[in-house]
């Protein structure tokens, strides 16, 4: 059903794609420019060329997380062209700028600014050459396949449009680059800095994704739960090394490591209510050197995804438990577990209020068929850690693709391809239209 209403919706609004443009409502035909959407475009209109510039040189140099030096000094210089009162460095490469325009609600305004470890391979002439060595200093190529270089974007017209509108909005505007978002890590990094302390704490925060399946034009939002908690951990699977060719002298940890990565399957297929969500998916396997070397230890990485706080408990205490239980069948020394809490990331729950409030306004700009609700995905967005102390939170989902190429993969053709892939791009010009469009309508919307 969800797949028959977004093909509804794109076959609805090719004419709209073309463009990129919101629609204009019957309302705004009467009054034009007088109405906040009217002044958003007209402004976004006379910016629109040099943010695609602008996400373009984002694009051609990425940077990897906490090393977001060149993109964080950019965006800084952005929001002091502007008025804000700026400070950088914050929570590592973070930046805050701070716009106050008299008494209202203060409205935190979020982007992510760090790229991941792929190697570009979509062929763009504004592609990713950039290669570095990574923290293990292995020589990586570094690529925006996540969409980051459109939040920035984004945010940077947002203030722009928001700056020169001050005679329409009343309150306060916290605008913040967040680093490291793809490891988990930068949202902690900046409240632990005292981003609630030492600026106005928010009454809202707003951020928007790309979306990597989804026409532009179109958006899609989750009242609630919107996306998991996510744990990362580690085992060293402990063995006894020898000869491949005199197996029965050694504790081989290559089979024991097998043997614990198909019963790790069974705390989501028979110990987890199947009405809730769970994911644990070992990502990475590490072990031995040589055909006919039985090595000392395995190295296992997995990814563990949850709603409920419970069902999170009891799949961390179950990779433990069945980790030294199959160890001690194997007569094998004990494995050593660890849950890497540095890059836990709690689930994003969106509030239902502000969500609302929101939705409303895209869908009178947009048309309801053009925002639709999307259901709660196993993917993780470190934005969740600004709800801290009940702050009300909302992150939606922008389109990105051509519509013609969702329609296609949708009747049968060729999958698009996914977030973080080497082949994933967006179209600059009507995502960033508007990206824009809607970070300033919903704060707005809050600030009046």
């Amino acid at each position: 059903m969800y797949g028959y209403w977004r093909f509804i919706a794109v076959a609805a609004i090719i004419g709209l794609m073309t463009t990129g443009e919101p629609r204009t409502t019957a309302d705004e035909a009467k009054s034009g420019e007088n109405e906040p959407n009217g002044e958003v475009r007209k402004r976004m209109e006379k910016e629109i060329g040099d943010l695609v510039a602008f996400y373009k040189d984002l694009h051609t140099n990425p940077e990897l997380s906490l090393k977001e030096v060149r993109t964080s000094a950019k965006l800084a210089a952005e929001l002091k062209n502007l008025g804000f009162d700026v400070t950088t460095k914050f929570g590592a490469t973070g930046v805050v700028g701070v716009l106050k325009n008299g008494k209202g609600p203060t409205v935190l305004i979020r982007t992510d600014m760090d790229a991941l470890p792929v190697t570009e391979a979509t062929g763009l002439p504004y592609a990713s050459k950039v290669r570095v060595r990574d923290k293990n200093d292995n020589e990586v190529g570094v690529m925006h396949a996540c969409g980051h270089d459109i939040h920035m974007t984004s945010w940077v017209g947002a203030a722009r449009v928001l700056s020169g509108m001050k005679d329409r909005w009343k309150g306060t505007l916290v605008f913040i680059a967040q680093p490291a978002e793809e490891i988990g890590t930068g949202a902690r990094l900046m409240l632990e800095a005292g981003l609630y302390e030492k600026f106005p704490k928010p009454d809202y925060c707003l951020a928007l994704h790309a979306d990597a399946q989804r026409a532009h034009g179109t958006i899609g939002y989750t009242e609630g739960m919107a996306m998991a908690n996510v744990d990362s951990v580690d085992i060293i699977v402990k063995g006894k090394g020898g000869h491949g060719a005199t197996p029965h002298m050694t504790v081989d940890p290559i089979v024991l490591s097998a043997r614990i990565i198909m019963d790790l399957q069974t705390l989501v297929s028979r110990e987890t209510n199947p009405v809730d969500s769970a994911v644990v998916t070992v990502g990475s396997i590490h072990g031995g050197t040589k055909h006919n070397i039985i090595p000392n230890e395995v190295k296992l990485q997995l990814t563990v995804r949850s709603f409920k706080e419970s069902v999170r408990k009891h799949l961390l205490d179950g990779i433990k438990r069945i980790a030294e239980g199959c160890a001690k069948a194997a007569n094998a020394p004990p494995p050593v577990v660890t849950v890497d809490l540095a890059e836990f990331t709690p689930a994003l729950s969106n509030d239902a209020e502000l969500t609302r409030k929101t939705v409303a306004v895209f869908k009178n700009v947009l048309g309801e068929k053009n925002v639709l609700p999307r259901p709660p995905l196993m993917g993780g967005e470190d934005f969740a850690r600004y709800a801290v102390g009940k702050t009300p939170v909302f992150m939606w989902w922008l389109g990105t693709i051509d519509p013609a190429k969702v329609l296609k993969a949708e009747n049968g053709g060729s999958p698009l391809p996914s977030m973080h892939s080497a082949l994933y791009y967006p179209e600059p010009e009507p995502s960033l239209r508007l990206g824009v469009t809607t970070l300033s309508l919903g704060a707005l919307n809050l600030l009046k």
